[in-house]
């Protein structure tokens, strides 16, 4: 990572929309005990063999590690986005559209990265979206899919652009 800390400006609308979408994505993670029955959690762990019977034998070895890694990732977005998802108790507050900083350091960053493009996983597993072609720009559903994958591009971004000065600091989202 090019920066020591990713520093992530978001709206406090849109902080407290994702981690309701963090909480949707721990609980269908912490409801799972297998991937048998919900193709999102089988998105989620894929078949590691093209034999079946290998490729159930991976996922009876593996899955449950898998999903604990998955639900601590999110509460650590979830930890992030704590103060940042504060938003005011009256709807016309301009505070609601303020932007605020959160700070990201490498293992916050990494479990950003990887709940985004998990949550982005759960989407397209329901939205039907099994290759580019099946992405609808026009589709309004799509709006939140779209949204995830401009976050992590702009993470991605951060961590692969330039060095800040000195080869230290900060990079900003």
């Amino acid at each position: 990572m090019s920066a020591d800390i990713v520093a992530m400006e978001i709206t406090r609308l849109e902080a407290a929309h994702l981690a309701g979408l963090v909480t949707q994505f721990a609980e269908l993670v912490d409801g799972a005990v297998t991937s048998d029955g919900d193709p999102a959690i089988r998105r989620l762990a894929p078949d590691a063999y093209d034999d079946p019977a290998a490729a159930r034998e991976f996922r009876e070895l593996t899955e449950s590690d898998l999903l604990d890694r998955r639900r601590d990732d999110a509460a650590a977005v979830l930890a992030s986005l704590a103060d940042a998802a504060e938003i005011p108790d009256d709807p016309a507050d301009p505070a609601l559209l303020e932007n605020v900083l959160i700070r990201l350091d490498a293992a916050a960053v990494g479990s950003w990265l990887r709940t985004l493009a998990a949550i982005r996983l759960v989407l397209a597993s329901r939205l039907g979206v099994e290759k580019a072609d099946d992405h609808d720009a026009g589709d309004p559903r799509f709006g939140i899919y779209d949204w995830l994958g401009y976050r992590l591009d702009g993470l991605v971004r951060a961590i692969d652009g330039p060095a800040p000065r000195g080869g230290q600091g900060t990079a900003n989202v």
